[in-house]
């Protein structure tokens, strides 16, 4: 290629976890340009502005170029920069002295949500001998739903946006997709099935941006959803508007689940979730009657410890109404890859008998869970107290847990105790400026990778391709398989390609000759269950779960109060009278990341609170006010954003926020962090250790005029 001359790759967009298929546009060595590909089928040609300012982000001047080793203590915001064989070196030494003294479980891997490194950082953890491993999606978000299938179908599911027949019926349940476009379920093809003439019904507290293009709004009460469930479950049945075919020759369990309901009525349903007991008796009807009709679930129903049985009561909608792997339904995965090589056999039972949590949280670490995993607050817990064993060092890739894990002050006095602390990162976080050592991740277009869509169901493939290199930065499985050679870890002479060419193996393709081609994405089976049955015991969808029944959990889906409510904690709710939610997507940014992006920090420049006009005039708030949100737990500074779109009584906050022009070590991470509101402390859902992180009780105050001139003194614009 000549000098001046522009080169022209495919790839996948990583800036979320969506997949948008993209053009990189590449001059002497450097990115210039990013389109969207408008032959995607998942993406349509478009792409969101997280993806667009890529350039701007990939070269921003505050970007972590080299490895940093810490001098000075610990937070003092002290580096010297080192080459990679030192920082590597000197890690692997830390982790053998470590691993001598109290062994691999003293080690802790931990990592952030959809992340392209997500299964390495599980095979070097297996490797290692540790069982503590750690993503705060495990318990809170995502995998409580993939359970959920697994055992009532026997595999995921996903919506059918991509054949040639459209959903009817699309229920948006605590899912927000045009803003949030996870895993392959990207908001163009939403879009699109809407435009087409699909029915959407969402069911939310805020009219969000996909509930404002829906026929229907339901503003629940959060942390209810498993009480609607259950009702329409009992509407289905009770007006005999079940799939009778489907039911009778495919599920198993029904006679229990019908008994079960009999009490689970719309009217008592509408008691409990603020919903009229006529719009739980049309949604219920429009599911089952107007199909093929799907579900599209998201987050909010795992954020209560009722997580795993809210997601089953809903996975038994789909099977109460044959909506599972039918044309414009809910159709289970294709898997047309070979699954990651995540070394499971490499951890000896012994180790995985010590992971943190997994005797009281079966299905989060136990042997049936999909993917086991430490639980976060008693990861934290044992740093703290030493209890079980200590714990002594956290590798942490991609991941900001001052921002994204409950309870910042007890994780910041955690990371503050740790021995070693390891953070590969893009920028300069609050967590990195507790480090040890950081070291400087590569971006998506600085990568080698395959992205099968949508997540778990592998319906496709696509090639990532890296095409520049910034400074010294390196991909997150590189810098886990040196590691591992300094260790010398089982499975450390497998290159991370040789890694892509087994997965890619039933598609009879290497890596080198996917890029090539961009993507494989074969015609969809449908109805494959009628050859197979179904991946269950009994080969039929389980309403009734022998299997959780087996291990002690309900078979049948139940509802639980939140533990923190007005219903049970009257008189905290006396002095805490509104409902908080928290963890709203915004297009703008992916989770803490992008604050210090001015083309994206322009367009949303502070931390935002919605609350209802009702409820901002009983408290004195006006639109743009800035207030304090309080819990019993503490109290943050956001910016009043009153509107129609919440339910009366209802706090609705942004999370992620830190300020990056601010200075450090803290960068403003205790003015405006939506966890200092939350809590990791019990009880949590008895089969994945979730907590509640919504429903939760607060109150609202507005600045007074000396806190408010304080405030925007300190505040400086980005």
């Amino acid at each position: 290629m000549g000098k001046n001359e522009i080169q022209v790759y495919r790839s996948v967009c990583r800036s979320c976890h969506g997949g948008c298929l993209a053009h990189l546009y590449v001059k002497d060595g450097r990115l210039i340009r990013v389109k969207p590909e408008k032959g995607s089928p998942f993406s349509h040609g478009q792409m969101c502005l997280k993806g667009l300012s890529i350039v701007e982000t990939l070269y921003h001047p505050s970007r972590l170029t080299s490895p940093l080793k810490r001098s000075g203590n610990k937070g003092e915001g002290h580096w010297e920069k080192i080459g990679w064989d030192q920082a590597l070196n000197e890690i692997a030494g830390h982790i053998r002295k470590i691993i001598q003294s109290h062994g691999p479980e003293a080690v802790v891997m931990g990592q952030g949500t959809g992340r392209h490194h997500y299964m390495q950082v599980v095979r070097f953890a297996n490797a290692l001998g540790t069982p503590n491993w750690y993503e705060p999606g495990l318990a809170n978000c995502f995998f409580p739903r993939i359970t959920a299938c697994q055992m009532t179908y026997g595999g995921f599911v996903t919506a059918d946006y991509y054949g040639e027949k459209t959903p009817r019926t699309i229920i948006f349940w605590g899912h927000n997709p045009l803003v949030s476009s996870p895993d392959g379920e990207l908001a163009f093809s939403v879009k699109k099935a809407l435009n087409a003439g699909a029915v959407g019904i969402a069911i939310d507290p805020r009219r969000s941006e996909t509930a404002k293009r829906c026929r229907m709004w339901l503003p629940i009460r959060p942390g209810t959803d498993a009480a609607l469930a259950l009702a329409m479950i009992h509407v289905i049945i009770d007006e005999n508007i079940y799939d009778r075919d489907f039911v009778e020759n495919w599920t198993a369990g029904f006679d229990l689940l019908k008994s079960h309901v009999t009490d689970y009525t719309p009217r008592w349903a509408a008691q409990v979730t603020g919903i009229p007991a006529e719009d739980i008796i049309e949604t219920a009807r429009r599911y089952a009657l107007e199909k093929p009709g799907v579900i599209e679930w998201g987050v909010a129903l795992e954020h209560t410890p009722n997580a795993f049985q809210t997601v089953r009561a809903v996975a038994i909608l789909r099977g109460l109404t044959g909506n599972i792997d039918i044309p414009g339904g809910d159709i289970l995965g294709m898997h047309i890859l070979n699954p990651y090589p995540v070394l499971r056999d490499k951890l000896p039972l012994e180790q995985s008998r010590k992971r943190i949590g997994s005797a009281e949280f079966k299905l989060l670490g136990g042997f049936r869970a999909q993917l086991p995993s430490a639980h976060i607050p008693g990861v934290f817990s044992a740093i703290l107290d030493e209890t079980p064993y200590p714990i002594k060092a956290l590798l942490n890739f991609g991941s900001n847990p001052l921002t994204t894990i409950a309870n910042p002050h007890r994780v910041h006095q955690a990371l503050m105790k740790l021995e070693l602390v390891v953070v590969a990162d893009f920028f300069m976080t609050p967590t990195a400026a507790l480090a040890d050592y950081i070291l400087p991740s590569a971006m998506w277009p600085e990568i080698n990778h395959i992205v099968e869509l949508p997540f778990i169901a592998e319906n496709a493939v696509f090639a990532q391709q890296k095409v520049v290199q910034v400074g010294e930065c390196r991909q997150n499985e590189d810098i886990l398989i040196d590691l591992s050679r300094r260790l010398s870890l089982p499975g450390s002479e497998e290159s991370f390609e040789d890694i892509l060419d087994y997965r890619l193996q039933p598609l009879g393709v290497t890596f080198q000759e996917l890029k090539k081609i961009s993507m494989i994405y074969p015609p969809h089976e449908y109805l494959k269950f009628k050859a197979k049955g179904f991946h269950t015991p009994s080969q039929k969808v389980e309403l009734f779960s022998a299997s959780l029944k087996r291990m002690g959990y309900d078979p049948l889906p139940t509802y639980k109060e939140p533990p923190e409510s007005p219903v049970s904690t009257p008189e905290l709710f006396d002095r805490f009278p509104l409902i908080l939610t928290t963890g709203g997507r915004r297009k703008e940014f992916f989770h803490s990341e992008l604050r210090q992006i001015a083309s994206i920090r322009t367009k949303r420049p502070h931390p935002a609170a919605e609350i209802h006009p009702v409820t901002a005039n009983d408290s004195g708030i006006a639109n743009g006010d800035w207030i304090y949100v309080c819990s019993p737990r503490g109290k943050i500074k956001m910016k009043a954003v009153v509107t129609k779109d919440i339910r009366p009584g209802v706090v609705n906050i942004d999370h992620g926020w830190w300020f990056p022009e601010k200075s450090g070590p803290d960068f403003g991470v205790w003015e405006s962090n939506a966890n200092i509101l939350t809590s990791s402390m019990p009880p949590y859902d008895p089969a994945f250790g979730s907590y509640q992180l919504r429903g939760l009780l607060c109150r609202i105050e507005k600045l007074n005029a000396d806190e408010l001139a304080k405030s925007l003194q300190a505040r400086s614009d980005p």
